[in-house]
């Protein structure tokens, strides 16, 4: 069953002890999985050394550790021969985060914002459950990169910006692009990218760049949604625009197909473009389990 922490705060803004708190839920999922590309855990490096794989032998020379000696080669060639292993370097999960002032609403439990939060630390803490190095960016003019680190001081770095930057809108947002092309400069093949972000902004990255991500990287893509734009009541809905209270009749079919294609068909396409790239797709609603994407099932998009 997906979990939440009891410490969540008032669903307005992130709190540092809530992400913190959801480490446990890392623990849902394996130790390590295999990705697209057929990394798990650390990725293994083309130098030989004292990693844990083996690569190969060689004659042995003083300075050798005699615990490595090969015994089978040595007994075949009458010299002693010692055991080389395949170096290991530790993958990078690289959280993108959107920050656009869309994300900063909610109807139901919390803002979106706040799960792109919560989500991000749920991602955060599998990424370092697995041996990875952690590091996040976002699209802003001024604020540089969390630079990677790894271990528990890796997550908390990356936990203390996810904290700031979904507390408000940062004035500095230059979007979901930026934060792409800054990421792009960070990225080494075989690293793992988890992007946070809402549909709308999503559904303007080219899909060239999507494309660029996907090829040489394993792409996880969350789409931050509230309930509402999936299903809207039945009856009418009240607005404010422009200081006037307005009401939007959701009971004519004219004005709920018109709902479904602003918001449910856009959401619809973009999974299948997304998926169509092999790119990781899950969405997740405001008053969802952060961890709920964990779950081994396929997501569905209510009209």
């Amino acid at each position: 069953m997906p979990t939440d922490t009891p410490l969540e705060g008032d669903g307005l803004q992130p709190r540092l002890a809530e992400l913190v708190a959801l480490r446990r839920s890392a623990h849902r999922a394996p130790p390590a999985r295999r990705g697209r590309l057929g990394h798990a855990g650390s990725a293994p490096s083309p130098a030989r050394g004292r990693g844990m794989e083996y690569a190969e032998s060689r004659e042995y020379v003083p300075g050798d550790d005699a615990r490595h000696i090969d015994w089978r080669v040595t007994a075949r060639t009458g010299r002693a021969h010692t055991k080389l292993f395949q170096a290991e370097r530790e993958r990078l999960t690289l959280l993108v985060a959107d920050t656009d002032p869309v994300l900063y609403f909610g109807t139901r439990v919390r803002f979106k914002s706040v799960q792109a939060a919560r989500v991000g630390a749920v991602a955060a803490w599998l990424a370092q459950r697995q041996g990875d190095r952690l590091a996040a960016v976002r699209g802003s003019t001024r604020e540089p990169p969390i630079a990677p680190a790894g271990g528990t001081r890796g997550v908390l770095r990356v936990l203390d910006a996810l904290t700031r930057w979904y507390a408000e809108p940062p004035a500095d947002d230059a979007g979901l692009d930026r934060a792409l092309e800054q990421a792009a400069r960070l990225l080494r093949p075989g690293a793992r990218v988890v992007v946070l972000a809402d549909p709308a902004r999503a559904a303007t990255i080219s899909s060239a760049r999507w494309a660029a991500l996907a090829m040489r990287h394993e792409v996880v893509v969350m789409l931050l949604v509230d309930p509402l734009e999936l299903a809207p009541p039945a009856e009418a809905l009240p607005f404010l625009s422009q200081g006037r209270r307005v009401l939007l009749d959701l009971g004519s079919a004219a004005v709920r197909e018109h709902w479904r294609d602003r918001f449910v068909a856009p959401l619809e396409a973009l999974q299948n473009g997304l998926a169509a790239r092999r790119i990781q797709v899950h969405v997740v609603a405001t008053d969802d389990a952060s961890d709920s994407w964990l779950s081994p099932m396929p997501t569905a998009v209510v009209a």
